[in-house]
């Protein structure tokens, strides 16, 4: 049997549709990072409409694009699709062609969105899957309920549409439609899946993440960079700020009380974040926390170290429990990665007995009387940016694994 030959993929929006009148926006900004993602085939032709986006594959496989589209952001499903003309007679032999040497059951589905098309949506139902049982039976059988196969048959204006394989995308809002957010990237597993969160809701990102060279090693480092690359091709490409954090801790054991370290370190990371956020025209800082987790993620501890920042701190994962965000890190790729063992500078400096209910006086008299300011400025002098996309994985980082 020669394999059937498509033309077309159709892409059905995701939540997107509940817009108005910035519809026409979200679906242009969906189309763009579709061809941004399907970059490496030079072929493909998109199409606009207000209900999908058709990409004319031009001879392309469509096999080779489905694990792609799978992670664009803003589709609701697509599907491998035949386009023939308005008359029965052509979409009768498309669908014979589409179920040839499948095996199972299937039901056919006629959405009838052109009124003039003169055969009822039910007679259509009927005709083609009598003629696929007549060709391909016994093989294929009816089920009106549970069918292994779902027949879709679009009768649009011009043109009929025909799909049997329909893949779920990954929802939520086209990336790039929500304006800009700081995430507080580190090498453990939260973070990851928060900035992969924020990108569903159409949020673009760019990573902090503060390096405590020599206390950590360069394969922390390195390990910051692939979990950036893994979560890159959510979005095309994530720039990643790594600032030198080392003085400033260290600054802080000197000066604070131990049990207040970690409240300190944290609060000096906000103020850090927000610098660079501001810079790089960020809205919003985002990070990994879930409440309760560890000390510094107890309610009170989160309203102190908020205090910090001025800007919106947004925390996706604050009601998750951990087996939820594990469950997420490893559905995105992330999770084998931030379990390595090479530790980031929240772990190497953690204090035996940290504070769970800091009070924000006590924090405040150590930033009056000890001034961090030309620590924090130093830092922000110093950041190297890297910008990475799923195609960057250096030497370094395959030493990893």
């Amino acid at each position: 049997m020669a394999k059937l030959v498509y033309e077309y993929i159709l892409i059905r929006y995701g939540e997107l549709t509940t817009k108005g009148k910035n519809k026409k926006d979200f679906i242009k900004r969906l189309a763009d990072n579709m061809k941004l993602a399907l970059s490496d085939f030079p072929a493909l032709v998109f199409e606009r409409t207000r209900d999908h986006i058709y990409i004319h594959l031009n001879g392309t496989d469509p096999d080779r694009l489905i694990p792609v589209l799978k992670k664009v952001f803003g589709i609701r499903s697509f599907a491998k699709t035949l386009k023939v003309d308005n008359d029965i007679e052509a979409i009768i032999q498309a669908g014979k062609d589409i179920m040839e040497g499948k095996e199972g059951t299937f039901k056919v589905i006629a959405k009838r969105a052109n009124k003039n098309f003169e055969i009822s949506s039910d007679k259509v139902n009927r005709m083609v899957a009598s003629e696929i049982l007549k060709n391909h039976g016994p093989a294929l059988k009816v089920d009106v309920h549970n069918p292994d196969y779902k027949l879709i048959v679009e009768i649009r204006e011009k043109n009929t549409y025909l799909m049997a394989e329909t893949h779920l995308g990954a929802q939520g809002f086209p990336v790039g439609v929500g304006a800009k957010a700081m995430l507080m990237l580190s090498g453990g597993i939260d973070s990851p899946v928060a900035g992969y969160l924020m990108m569903k809701r159409g949020v673009e990102i760019e990573c902090i993440h503060y390096a405590s060279m020599p206390y950590t090693s360069l394969e922390a480092l390195n390990k910051v960079k692939e979990l950036t690359r893994l979560i890159s091709v959510y979005q095309g490409q994530i720039r990643l700020h790594i600032i030198p954090f080392t003085e400033t801790q260290l600054q802080i054991y000197r000066v604070c009380d131990e049990s207040y370290a970690i409240t300190m370190m944290r609060r000096m990371m906000y103020r850090l974040a927000q610098r660079l956020a501001e810079k790089r025209r960020c809205l919003a800082i985002v990070n990994g926390e879930s409440i309760g987790q560890v000390a510094s993620q107890t309610l009170e501890s989160m309203a102190v170290i908020s205090d910090a920042a001025d800007m919106p701190v947004i925390r996706p994962c604050a009601t998750m429990d951990k087996l939820e965000i594990i469950n997420i890190a490893k559905q995105i790729g992330t999770y084998e990665t931030s379990i390595l063992p090479y530790e980031d500078c929240c772990t190497i400096f953690t204090p035996k007995n940290p504070v769970t209910k800091p009070k924000k006086e006590k924090c405040q008299w150590y930033e009056e009387k000890y001034d961090f300011e030309p620590f924090l400025q130093k830092a922000l002098e110093n950041v190297e940016t890297l910008i990475i996309n799923p195609a960057t994985r250096s030497a370094e980082n395959e030493d990893l694994f």
